[in-house]
């Protein structure tokens, strides 16, 4: 953990005093933080308003697919149940007009779809008629360009709602927000609205009963036109081509409003049996026409083929202007984003989800290899390493942990000197640890510089070749420094990794972070371990050879993670890093929300400053360029990468629950679950921890993931808006003693 700068004195009683140097830059600090914070929660809530969007426009999101039928019609007046297809309410008075005879106005509802609907509109242009398309407004959205192709050819467009939904069952806000939204999709996709709608499910007016008339009767007061149908052609039955053009011609020269589909499922017989419908119906002396076309033979009883305004739109259009023409580009500009962004995140969650497994696999595989190899009665890192080391412990406002952690290393059973590098702490650390008189413990004290530098310090002062680095809260046990500095043995190691533990695992957070310890961390290290490529020693328990870490320039303050950076760089000097488990160090976790979120973003940012420093190893030669070509790319894959998509895969999981096959969608989150339980169960029995953690696990996945995703959106947003970021001391309760085991 980096050292913090000071904190400011206490003021004397009664007397205002003036912020501090320190003071004013970590508040300057916060300040640059809050709006990263704030961009990336709205990068998750933009995720979130995308993914609900696409849901909508599929119909999945508040999607109703019921139907009424079978209710009176008591309170519909017996001139509309026998009148004609086309219903309007001039002056409050409903009045329908039927079709003239020899007249067929074509009608197709449920488009726009790409394949079918543009088959349709080559087919009118090609016999010059005009079409009635009545369209889903969720269609339209996202499909802007072929209403824009319909309008300009010189069809008629109406409103089908928004999705696909009875409205006999919808509240009236639910009414009318389906029509404004379609509205506003056609004001986006060609600039125009309509005076005509068809509700979804209807047929003729005989039909009509006592809750969709409500509908019809507040649309009408609105101004709209509801346009019924005379003949069905029940193309959606996929009856076959002569059926549909038997079906769709009506008896005895009668004029009607005919209903085919150009989408809502497979449209291969409309589109063969429409030609031969039209050429069919010409041949019997029919003309075609459009709703709007009947409507105006029926106020001037001239027949016209179709009627149209100035500019070439048709009566019933009108041309979109102000803020509903702004909202409906702002709409279909929304849709178009969310039309790209969700393939793009499915294929995301794809490559997210093949990552996520086979680190899983890789994970347990080389982790059982490790385990085993480590374990073997014959293995032996060499002559047993007996001579006495180095602990360095910098601290830092450490009263409450201090003591702690030198009794623990007091009964060390290697011989050690203890060093305790106090960094200009405030609340008299150096004076307990000088006032405890425990044998081999010096203090050095030094002004407040950063926890690099006191690490730095601790090296100078060191007598021995060997140095132990921890931090001021953790506590060690008895056998861990022997345990630590046996791979030593080995001339080709020059740092060692300790198996840090949480100590303060009896609170939820605490419980939490020891799971994510042992089964994140741990299982890591040894992956990395087997690989050559350790990229981190912690800062809570590490060893290392004074030469190497005077060969790579001691510890460096370029980053926040001044471990991972010492790390690679003794990797790129040619250095063996190594992983033993048995050396147990037990350490203080973060007790708040707010103190993780703090811990784990300097430690994400950190990383990513680590690697970009260390980017020129991609391209080395020798063991530098060894862990650029191995070591890199993992670290990137799995600690960036991988956790920064991740969230995909609870994103498309709720989003699936809510919106698509709530059963598949659990069972596929529950098995990806056990497998993180087969891993971790697995971490435990190899730290020998006991399994009843296992049980908060599936809350883990749940509530404190999300947390650390978070997390690294933040240092990514950091990063890429070049924001530099304070350490931040962490408040020590430290409860923390000395380890009673590992329950």
């Amino acid at each position: 953990m980096t050292t913090p700068t000071s904190p400011p004195t206490p003021p004397a009683r009664g007397r205002r005093r003036a912020p501090s140097r320190m003071e004013r830059a970590a508040g300057r600090a916060a300040a640059l933080q809050r709006p990263r914070v704030l961009l990336a929660l709205l990068l998750l809530l933009a995720l979130t308003c995308v993914m609900l969007l696409d849901g909508y426009l599929r119909a999945e999101v508040g999607g109703d697919q019921r139907v009424r039928t079978g209710a009176s019609a008591s309170d519909v007046p017996d001139d509309v149940l026998d009148g004609g297809p086309i219903l309007s309410f001039p002056g409050g008075q409903a009045t329908t007009v039927s079709v003239p005879d020899k007249t067929i106005v074509l009608t197709f509802d449920d488009g726009p779809d790409p394949t079918w609907t543009p088959q349709v509109l080559d087919i009118l242009e090609k016999y010059d008629v005009p079409g009635t398309f009545f369209l889903v407004g969720s269609m339209v959205s996202r499909h802007p360009g072929i209403v824009r192709d319909m309008v300009e050819q010189g069809n008629e467009v109406g409103v089908h709602t928004f999705t696909h939904v009875d409205l006999s069952y919808q509240s009236q806000a639910r009414v009318t927000r389906e029509i404004e939204q379609t509205q506003l999709a056609l004001a986006g996709a060609a600039g125009i609205t309509s005076t005509l709608f068809r509700a979804p499910y209807s047929s003729q007016t005989d039909a009509i009963d006592n809750y969709s008339w409500p509908v019809y009767e507040s649309l009408g007061a609105d101004g709209y036109t509801s346009v019924f149908i005379d003949t069905d052609s029940d193309d959606w039955k996929r009856p076959g081509v002569s059926k549909i053009v038997e079906w769709a011609t009506p008896e005895d020269d009668e004029g009607a409003s005919v209903l085919f589909h150009d989408a809502g499922g497979e449209r291969s017989q409309t589109i063969e049996a429409l030609p031969k419908y039209i050429e069919k119906m010409k041949a019997k002396g029919y003309t075609f026409t459009t709703v709007s076309g009947v409507m105006a033979d029926q106020q001037s009883h001239q027949p016209q083929q179709s009627q149209q305004q100035g500019g070439g739109l048709q009566a019933a259009h009108h041309r979109a202007t102000g803020a509903t023409l702004y909202e409906g580009k702002a709409l279909i500009a929304a849709v178009a984003v969310a039309e790209w962004t969700v393939p793009a995140l499915s294929v995301g969650l794809v490559v997210v989800g093949v990552a996520v497994m086979g680190r899983f696999a890789m994970m347990l595989v080389l982790a059982r290899r490790h385990h085993r190899q480590r374990n073997r009665r014959r293995f032996s890192w060499g002559p047993p390493v007996t001579g006495p080391v180095t602990v360095i412990v910098p601290a830092y406002n450490e009263k409450e942990c201090i003591e702690a952690t030198l009794r623990s290393l007091a009964r060390s059973t290697h011989p050690v000197e203890i060093i305790v590098v106090d960094d200009g702490s405030t609340d008299g650390t150096a004076d307990i640890a000088e006032s405890l008189g425990l044998p081999g413990v010096r203090v050095v004290r030094q002004a407040n510089a950063g926890k690099p530098a006191a690490l730095n310090n601790g090296v100078r002062h060191a007598r021995y070749d060997i140095v132990v680095m921890m931090d001021g809260d953790t506590v060690f046990e008895p056998d861990t420094v022997r345990h630590l500095v046996q791979p030593f043995a080995d001339p080709s190691v020059g740092a060692v990794a300790g198996n840090a533990k949480v100590g303060n695992r009896r609170t939820l957070i605490g419980a939490w972070q020891h799971i994510e310890y042992v089964m994140g961390f741990n299982l890591d290290r040894r992956m990395y371990d087997l690989l050559r490529c350790m990229p981190t020693i912690p800062g809570a328990i590490g060893a290392f050879r004074r030469e190497a870490v005077l060969q790579a320039g001691g510890m460096s303050d370029d980053t926040l993670a001044e471990d991972t950076d010492i790390t690679i760089a003794l990797h790129r000097a040619g250095w063996r890093v190594v992983y033993e488990e048995h050396a147990r160090a037990w350490t203080e976790a973060p007790g708040s929300l707010g103190q993780l979120w703090s811990q784990r973003y300097r430690w994400s940012y950190g990383t990513m400053q680590a690697l970009w420093k260390h980017r020129r190893s991609l391209t080395d030669k020798g063991p530098s360029g060894r862990f650029g070509r191995v070591g890199m790319p993992l670290v990137v894959l799995f600690q960036v990468v991988t956790p920064v998509f991740a969230p995909l895969i609870d994103v498309f999981t709720v989003y699936s629950m809510l919106f698509v096959d709530f059963r598949a969608a659990l069972l596929a989150w529950l098995a990806v679950l056990g497998v993180q339980l087969v891993c971790a169960a697995y971490a435990f029995r190899l730290d020998r921890e006991k399994y009843r953690y296992l049980l908060m696990m599936p809350l883990q996945q749940l509530a404190y993931r999300q947390m650390m995703y978070l997390v690294l959106i933040h240092s990514c947003v950091t990063a890429l808006t070049g924001g530099r970021l304070r350490w931040q001391k962490l408040k020590r309760t430290g409860e923390v003693g000395t380890p009673a085991g590992t329950g």
